[in-house]
């Protein structure tokens, strides 16, 4: 199930299927359908109307924001054009001019060191044996778009793949690159949990099963790498009951989701007192103290 289009208008939303040449711009500007990183802002501790305020009020370019797409462009070999801006300081005029008509057209100032730095991030990637052969140019291809149906719902959901290879094997390993102060894996645990790592693998291997890519045995590698030198590199899949805890909460969010299009209501904290506690291991401090 294969669609190759231009991307579509801001109407009518990207057909179902995967989509090969489909821009960022007009995969995020569909609102019809779901993404994996929206459905972790549906659930708590965010809320629907921030998910919805987000739709509706991009995030502004930010250095983070810089250096992980331009790593992405360098290791992934698609995304925003990067250009240097020459000088240490970008706070005159003609530096401030320079940088905004970059950013106008799509692409990502960098200073000369921050270039040297996503050049360096790149090549230690393909010195990685593993992460080298999971991103081999000549097996892959980036930047895969995918829509489908949610069969218990309805809704539409949908997926970017950061890489997919191109020549299918008995079992389908999807790569997803990302950049970390600390790839480490005690840091990366902490990471998972917080940034809900586990939710988007599942989310990905149920994409790749419901746009025939792959089977029951697809998994979600994440190529993590540090933004220091030497810039390590770690794979990291995702173990069965953290997926499984993946699929649950993904699972609220869709039904969060269709809920809220169906009613047009996108509620915040709720319009009655929340009545809480204090956080259990306060609780058991001080009612050994003071009770």
């Amino acid at each position: 199930m294969t669609v190759t289009t231009e991307a579509p208008s801001a109407i009518a939303p990207p057909a179902l299927g995967l989509h090969t040449d489909l821009s960022n711009g007009a995969y995020h500007a569909d609102k019809t359908s779901l993404s994996s990183s929206g459905a972790r802002k549906l659930l708590p501790p965010s809320t629907p109307a921030a998910f919805r305020y987000e739709q509706d009020h991009p995030q502004p370019a930010s250095k983070t924001f810089d250096y992980g797409n331009a790593a992405h462009k360098l290791v992934l070999g698609n995304g925003p054009d990067l250009e240097v801006v020459p000088g240490a300081r970008w706070d005159t005029g003609k530096a401030k001019a320079h940088v905004a008509e970059i950013r106008e057209r799509g692409g990502i100032p960098l200073k000369e060191h921050e270039m040297q730095m996503v050049k360096d991030m790149a090549a230690a990637i393909r010195r990685h044996p593993l992460a080298a052969t999971l991103l081999d140019p000549a097996y892959g291809a980036p930047e895969q778009s995918g829509f489908w149906i949610d069969g218990p719902t309805g809704i539409r959901r949908r997926v970017r793949f950061d890489w997919l290879p191109s020549i299918r094997s008995d079992r389908l390993i999807i790569s997803d690159y990302k950049t970390a102060v600390d790839a480490s894996n005690h840091a990366m645990e902490k990471e998972i949990d917080k940034r809900g790592y586990n939710c988007q693998a599942a989310w990905y291997e149920e994409a790749a099963q419901a746009l025939d890519l792959g089977g029951l045995d697809t998994e979600l590698l994440f190529i993590v790498q540090e933004k220091k030198p030497p810039y390590l590199v770690n794979v990291i899949g995702i173990d069965f009951m953290s997926r499984e805890i993946g699929r649950g909460k993904n699972r609220a969010a869709i039904e969060t989701f269709a809920d809220c299009m169906t009613t047009d209501n996108w509620p915040g904290y709720g319009d009655e007192p929340n009545y809480l506690s204090l956080p259990g291991w306060a609780e058991n401090r001080d009612k050994e103290i003071y009770l």
